[in-house]
């Protein structure tokens, strides 16, 4: 099983990820590829510039490349390991969900919170580059969804997700969803 996690910053998609990893599951991020590009070009590894070089990274190799990345780990570790789950985060762009849906036994889970909540959770994190005001993370979530094919487009994909969990409780709320989840998906 694969299961690929998109939605909004902040929603909870990272918590998602690291209780499926508890289960199991092998855990890749989209925005790891993006990283690793950073890394390798000395770059800050800011909000804004992970922004920037993954929209860069998009225009030169193409709008489902991050995907194409992540589907080469994953082909090479079902070589080694069958039966293996796993877990993808940080799909931010219809192109990359497609490219995603390419692989059996993949769905797309859309996880969501009302903003208020994301902006609270936001602020506990303190990542570096993360807005300082709900205005200045509203306006943040706006430009994340540009309708350009090199851009992210969280709406978007957010709307193709085959099942959505609402993460407005505790992680033990969250936790009793996935679990509900994945009886349902076997």
């Amino acid at each position: 099983m694969i299961i690929g996690l998109t939605g909004k910053n902040a929603s909870g998609k990272g918590e998602a990820a690291n209780y499926l990893k508890s289960k199991g599951f092998i855990y890749y991020s989209l925005s790891d590829v993006i990283r690793e590009e950073a890394t390798k070009r000395k770059l800050e590894h800011s909000r804004n510039n992970l922004i920037n070089l993954g929209n860069e990274l998009r225009e030169k190799f193409g709008s489902n490349y991050l995907a194409k990345q992540i589907n080469k780990k994953i082909n090479k570790q079902s070589k080694t390991k069958k039966n293996q789950n796993f877990v993808i985060d940080s799909i931010r762009s219809p192109f990359e969900a497609k490219e995603l849906m390419k692989n059996k036994n993949f769905i797309l889970v859309g996880v969501d919170a009302p903003v208020e909540i994301r902006f609270k959770r936001l602020l506990e994190r303190k990542r570096a580059g993360d807005a300082k005001t709900l205005e200045e993370f509203k306006q943040q979530e706006q430009r994340e969804n540009l309708k350009s094919d090199t851009n992210q487009q969280l709406d978007a994909t957010f709307g193709m997700a085959e099942k959505i969990i609402v993460n407005d409780g505790s992680l033990k709320d969250l936790y009793k969803k996935i679990d509900n989840l994945l009886k349902e998906l076997k």
